[in-house]
């Protein structure tokens, strides 16, 4: 700071059009970097809330794969608190956080059968196109007894189907056509892939206030056993 003041004061001196300039660019520049700064802070804290949430359902030792882990930061604050290491997939080339990040084409997680003992899918299942492989490919990488972490975007009112209406919008371009669910279709979803939902809780809307939606957060676990799969028809979407 005390730099930016220094070539702030020798700027001053400076009574041409290009001092002035110079002035407005120091300023401009240092909001920038401090904006920047102050938008990664927030984004690892929130990485961090949602991990120590969740490492609180994981046991310790546990190893996980978070599908859809976007910045990484949830997986990398996961593998210091479980003590062990966390996986991250996406579609994009890299993530920001150091972790052992793996590119994901969409269709089948590059990791091998009964793997992990952990999946974690922070808002990701809603930008599945087929939901059906996702839940395939979870029971696949799970070992015996493994448990699914899903939180959920669940439009309750008219102001949570606006949310999701702008998010469709925001996303579809990209990842493409989003697919809400209420809490009852997502119950029956996940019973017919022969999951125990061992715990089912509402989250605040305002738990994020750029993202004002009610939301759910669902523990699942794969039976020893693994009973066969009866798949049922594709969903109707509450929002697309």
């Amino acid at each position: 700071m005390s730099q930016i003041i220094s070539r702030v004061l020798n700027a001053e001196k400076q009574s041409t059009p290009r001092g002035r300039k110079e002035i407005l660019g120091v300023f401009v520049s240092g909001i920038q970097r401090r904006w920047s700064r102050e938008r990664r802070r927030r984004k690892v804290g929130r990485a961090y809330d949602m991990a120590l949430e969740i490492a609180r359902v994981i046991p310790r030792g546990s190893e996980v794969l978070d599908v859809g882990c976007g910045n990484g930061f949830i997986a990398h604050h996961l593998s210091a608190m479980l003590g062990t290491s966390a996986v991250g997939i996406d579609l994009a080339n890299s993530a920001d956080a150091p972790i052992d990040y793996r590119r994901y084409d969409g269709a089948q997680f590059p990791v091998m059968d009964h793997s992990v003992d952990a999946v974690l899918l922070c808002y990701v299942l809603h930008h599945a196109q087929d939901v059906r492989v996702v839940l395939n490919e979870m029971r696949r990488v799970l070992r015996d007894g493994g448990l699914a972490v899903i939180y959920e975007d669940v439009p309750q009112s008219w102001w949570d189907r606006g949310v999701c209406w702008v998010h469709n919008r925001q996303w579809r371009g990209r990842s493409g056509p989003c697919t809400f669910r209420l809490e009852s279709e997502w119950r029956i979803l996940f019973n017919s892939f022969a999951f125990e939902i061992i715990s089912e809780r509402q989250l605040s809307r305002w738990r994020n206030l750029s993202h004002p939606v009610a939301r759910s957060v669902y523990v699942l676990k794969i039976p020893r056993s693994r009973p066969a799969v009866a798949v049922l028809p594709t969903y109707f979407a509450v929002v697309s």
